[in-house]
């Protein structure tokens, strides 16, 4: 078994998550400088065995001006997906040539506003289209817990750093499970927020369905709570009722669904079953109903989400070829991407039958909520897979089959529009965290928030430091 790799050592950020580093910024126990240093220190460490990092910027950050917000001064990342003015957005793909972007984006803008001093932009597979961060023309991103395994994806720079203490926030984005997957294969807490809850990508709005949300990925539910209570006042959506800041558990008993196929109703792994299970226990102990369900959806679901990602794939491709002119050179797309081109071209007709089907999936989501509080489930139908085996360099077909036997649970909640948050559960073999998802109504972040404090306070997160102690004494 691989020794885990991170960061963590005794210098300004310690093992404190983002609420903990702002807080002895504010009180003066350290200063702005000695953190900025202690996080370019460990990116430096680590990184060369992760490869998270897709743009540095510590010059800059370090001569940034002093910033506002619940987490004035904390060191983050932003996803290579996200402009920020002045930094190159490649998106995970060979096929730009990096130049600085002119404008900070909304979801950019909205994640400074919380007061994060930016140290680069973290890694993405190509487009974020695919669930492990892996390439055809560089090293792959791997997983601190052990680096012979993936991170996930699409966030999986972002979670491979906050994993592995570099920073204890980042940002993240999803459009089918990309915050959930690498929180999940990481060991972290990742929220994907209710449609239209925080601002969006360019253009994502004006989708025939809309699927990606923003968000980050954390080492605590404080953080995660204090984030999203943050930023959801720097654009408020007056059609949703604010979430505001959820600071703890509650003795709220709860009716939780149980769900222990996937969307084709298949079981998952024994190990990830045994995760689930001891989820249930706690549950149960701590008072709230279970009760056994299964995910309602049509048998065609998995095949109309196929079609409308590879029309996805096709419309950014066309996007970046238009809005990129002279930067952009779609020979160099991976052969996944150009797979999902491809599909999308031959079948055109399907794919707008697809998206017409798939809107209706906001309704057939909430039906999950009929007498039903939250629906708990694994987030992933195995354990996260080892370095190739979802690489995206091989034939199409084969990799999305790979995909969908992965995949099984998160991108409901991207075409019904509801919140689902991953939460770290437990231990798997080869040294991996386990993780469970939560799911809840459109707009009741809140009850996510809170079962997730329960689950912290009463079973703790593994601790990557406690993995790599353990190696060792092996």
């Amino acid at each position: 078994m691989s020794s885990a790799v991170h960061g963590f050592t005794d210098d300004a950020l310690g093992t404190g998550d983002a609420v903990g580093v702002a807080e002895a910024l504010r009180s003066g126990a350290v200063s702005r400088a000695e953190v900025l240093e202690a996080a370019i220190a460990r990116t430096e460490r680590v990184d060369p065995s992760l490869d998270a990092v897709q743009v540095r910027c510590f010059e800059r950050a370090a001569a940034a001006p002093e910033t506002a917000g619940v987490f004035a001064g904390v060191p983050a990342f932003v996803k290579d997906n996200t402009d920020i003015a002045g930094l190159p957005s490649c998106h995970g793909s060979a096929a730009f040539t990096p130049h600085p972007a002119t404008a900070t984006s909304g979801p950019g803008a909205q994640f400074l506003h919380s007061g994060v001093v930016v140290l680069g932009k973290s890694t993405l597979p190509e487009f974020g289209l695919t669930a492990s961060t892996e390439f055809t023309d560089r090293a792959p991103t791997r997983n601190p817990w052990n680096p012979e395994y993936s991170a996930g994806a699409s966030s999986g720079g972002s979670a491979a750093l906050v994993a592995a203490g570099v920073v204890p926030i980042a940002h993240a984005n999803d459009g089918g499970g990309s915050i959930r997957i690498p929180a999940a294969a990481n060991g972290l807490v990742g929220l994907k927020v209710t449609r239209n809850r925080l601002l969006d990508q360019p253009g994502v709005r004006s989708l025939p369905v809309q699927l990606v949300t923003e968000g980050v990925v954390t080492r605590s539910v404080r953080d995660t709570a204090h984030y999203l209570a943050a930023v959801e006042q720097y654009a408020p959506n007056p059609k949703l009722a604010p979430v505001g800041l959820v600071e703890g558990p509650s003795a709220r008993r709860l009716r939780i669904g149980l769900i222990t196929a996937d969307v084709l109703g298949r079981p998952v792994h024994p190990d990830n079953a045994a995760v689930l299970a001891s989820a249930v226990t706690v549950l149960t102990g701590l008072g709230h109903e279970i009760v056994e369900m299964r995910l309602d959806v049509e048998p065609r679901f998995v095949e109309d989400f196929k079609q409308y990602w590879a029309v996805m794939a096709a419309a950014m491709t066309l996007s970046f070829r238009l809005g990129h002119r002279g930067y952009f050179d779609p020979r160099k797309l991976d052969p996944f991407t150009t797979g999902l081109i491809g599909l999308a071209k031959r079948n055109p007709f399907g794919a707008a039958a697809a998206a017409w089907r798939l809107r209706s999936g906001t309704a057939t989501y909430d039906r999950h909520f009929a007498g039903i509080d939250v629906l708990l489930s694994p987030v992933l139908s195995h354990p996260a897979p080892r370095i190739g085996e979802l690489a995206p360099g091989q034939p199409f077909d084969e990799l999305f089959t790979k995909l969908v036997d992965y995949v099984g649970f998160t991108p409901l909640n991207n075409v019904g529009g509801g919140p689902g948050i991953s939460v770290p559960h437990g231990l798997l073999p080869a040294g991996l965290p386990g993780s469970i998802q939560l799911a809840a109504a459109r707009g009741d972040e809140r009850t996510l928030l809170d079962l997730a404090y329960q689950l912290e306070a009463t079973s703790p997160f593994p601790r990557i430091v406690d993995r790599s102690a353990a190696a060792g004494a092996a």
